[in-house]
């Protein structure tokens, strides 16, 4: 996810049907210049070598339901857009979604232009750019320890995984090591750490919030979750955790 301005200007973003690299072009509507979307780079058209680069925003991939149990004033992007039917946004688990097939099987429907043989080609990673450092986490490991201290580009960091899915966050953690004080299982909001003093520290979805003192944050820092060939081919020096 990209915040959309660029140079105090709000630019409209559409699918071009267009790939590289196995990942989707965005186009925006004021240039028709192409857009990676892996990386928020403009590659073809007037704003092309430019030095643009999208702002990334932080993202989880969570259920609905650990979703509204932390967020239950949220609001909600309907299906009924008036373009195409309810039933295209049908969730990819779902059987009855167009991706469920893609996503149960191993291989791409596209080629890999380059390929790493450290995961399978579809394992699921969160993939974090620090420091000018590219790092992968599977989704696997993650999901076995719900609190993560790790070091990348330079940066301490402290990875949090809730619910089911895997819902993976990263926040900066300063020179703090975390531990699970209470389980998250009201989700995001109901997770307590404590760091080595004893201090303990609520998760919230944009920092760690420090109980005793609400001025004192760690920050939450940009990731996002993507298949394993896709984190690759655009970061082929990246470091694996674990690995």
């Amino acid at each position: 996810m990209y915040s959309t301005e660029v140079n105090g200007e709000v630019l409209e973003f559409g699918t071009s049907g267009l790939l590289y690299r196995s990942n989707k072009l965005m186009y925006d509507q004021g240039t028709h210049t192409l857009w990676r979307q892996f990386t928020g780079e403009p590659v073809v058209g007037r704003l092309a070598g430019s030095g643009i680069k999208l702002e990334i925003l932080p993202v989880v991939l969570t259920t609905w339901g650990d979703w509204q149990a932390a967020h239950p004033d949220t609001t909600v992007l309907s299906p009924e857009t008036g373009l195409y039917s309810a039933e295209t946004y049908t969730p990819e688990r779902d059987p009855e979604s167009i991706y469920f097939q893609y996503r149960q099987q191993p291989s791409t429907m596209f080629p890999v232009w380059e390929k790493s043989g450290l995961l399978p080609e579809k394992q699921e990673v969160l993939g974090l750019l620090l420091g000018g450092e590219a790092r992968a986490y599977p989704l696997e490991a993650l999901q076995s320890q719900p609190v993560l201290n790790d070091r990348a580009g330079g940066e301490n960091l402290v990875i949090i995984t809730l619910g089911e899915v895997a819902a993976a966050r990263a926040y900066e953690r300063g020179n703090l090591v975390f531990t699970v004080s209470e389980s998250g299982e009201g989700g995001v909001g109901s997770l307590i750490l404590t760091d080595e003093s004893g201090d303990e520290w609520r998760v919230e979805e944009a920092a760690l919030l420090k109980i005793s003192d609400s001025a004192q944050l760690l920050p939450r820092l940009p990731s996002h979750v993507a298949y394993w060939f896709g984190w690759y081919a655009f970061n082929p020096n990246t470091s694996v955790y674990g690995m």
